[in-house]
């Protein structure tokens, strides 16, 4: 719950709050506060020297599965550690390359049909990459194509996101937060990045809104072992509050509850490839982040790259040391994903200098709960219509697209993560 009659465009009242909000929070905090910022800033240090050492002996500090260690349950412990401490894991072979290949070829033939180069479309919309040059773009504002949808429902990709989510604790003290084998479908868009491409670098951020984490009560509960100083204790992966947490609305923030953020490669790609990159080591650079704006440097009213109704910030005046740790993700081939905790830091890389365009559809995952259900009543309405997936700007360009997915389409698997028939 936020806090009521904010008006968040009024900077006065938003630095106000953010005052009262510290002054709260530091009460919480235990006296010895300067000797667990020590130990944070140690910890993160160290973490940053081990993600360095692993991609030299490695080529990546990614850990990396296969969709068939996930059948056959035979991914080891260590790999399941190491997942939970870096937040991110690649899993590869979820579609087959020569399928993935063909859909891609598909999707290309679907915006070429449909002229998705020549329509006239409000470049205001899109707040969030309306920088971006319109002419050439390479975030495209799609969500119903064949390609995307039969990505979506594909079987493998169920059996990843159920991997996934069972990783998190879904039942604390007997309260139920999410069902781990029971998925609903996050329509999200997807990317081609051509060769020579400077305009889509992002900078490093956090999505899931800013100074919400600080500010809402239910965040407040998730991130309170930090808060108290106790920052060891806090367990990025313990589901309770999550599916309750509030954000100030916004075109950068996600309305449903996600456990991870993803894509799926359409093309090989890799490092120079204008990739994503990963500060892989998610509860440290979480209590680095919720702590640093109360040490001695900051003043009472910044949160240290936290804005209303923006993605969290991280940068160079505040978060220089968590920067250190920045790394892109290893080669990915046709049909490999990628996917990482909704509080990890990334960015994608500034430039693309390989020869190839680098294209991804966006995945994530959603695990079925009531947050997650009303999301799907907008979501299925916009996919009837043709309308934009309801978290993204109302651009509605698939209306009259021919050849985009309709109900009859989605396989028995796909209408039950996209709410349209109930799960048995």
């Amino acid at each position: 719950m936020l806090p009521n009659n904010i008006d968040w465009n009024n900077p006065t009242a938003v630095a106000e709050i953010k005052k009262k909000t510290k002054t709260m929070l530091r009460n919480r905090m235990q006296k010895n506060a300067k000797e667990t910022w020590k130990d944070i800033v140690t910890a993160v240090t160290e973490e940053t020297e081990k993600i360095h050492t692993e991609t030299q002996q490695y080529g990546s500090a990614i850990p990396e599965v296969k969709l068939e260690d996930i059948e056959h349950k035979t991914v080891s412990a260590t790999t399941i550690e190491r997942i939970l401490n870096r937040g991110a894991v690649v899993i590869r072979n979820i579609v087959d390359s020569a399928q993935m290949t063909q859909w891609y070829e598909n999707l290309i033939d679907y915006i070429e049909e449909n002229k998705y180069y020549d329509q006239d479309i409000d470049p205001n919309l899109d707040k969030y990459f309306s920088d971006l040059d319109s002419k050439k773009p390479q975030i495209f504002n799609i969500y119903w194509s064949h390609t995307q949808m039969n990505i979506r429902q594909h079987k493998n990709m169920a059996k990843a996101k159920q991997f996934l989510n069972h990783l998190w604790k879904h039942e604390v003290d007997g309260v139920k937060y999410f069902d781990p084998d029971k998925e609903c479908i996050y329509a999200d868009r997807f990317r081609m990045r051509a060769p020579g491409d400077t305009s889509l670098g992002l900078s490093p951020h956090i999505d899931g809104g800013s100074v919400e984490r600080w500010i809402d009560n239910a965040n407040q509960k998730i991130y309170n072992p930090i808060f108290e100083g106790n920052w060891k204790n806090y367990d990025p992966f313990n589901g309770a509050y999550r599916n309750e947490v509030a954000n100030i609305p916004s075109p950068a923030v996600c309305r449903a509850f996600r456990t991870y953020q993803g894509w799926v490669a359409l093309t090989k790609q890799g490092p120079g490839d204008g990739t994503l990159q990963l500060v892989p080591m998610v509860k440290q650079s979480t209590a680095y982040l919720l702590m640093r704006p109360f040490q001695d440097d900051i003043q009472e009213e910044v949160l240290c790259g936290a804005e209303p109704a923006r993605a969290q910030a991280i940068n160079d005046e505040w978060h220089q040391i968590l920067l250190n740790g920045l790394v892109s993700i290893p080669l990915m081939q046709p049909g490999d994903t990628v996917w990482w905790h909704h509080d990890l830091i990334h960015a994608v890389e500034n430039e693309h200098s390989g020869d190839q365009t680098s294209s991804v559809v966006y995945v994530g995952s959603a695990p079925l709960c009531e947050r997650n259900r009303q999301y799907l009543e907008l979501q299925k309405q916009a996919y009837l219509k043709g309308h934009s997936a309801p978290d993204f700007a109302p651009e509605h360009r698939e209306v009259a697209y021919a050849h985009r997915s309709h109900l009859e389409d989605l396989s028995d698997l796909g209408k039950k993560e996209m709410g349209f028939i109930p799960w048995s």
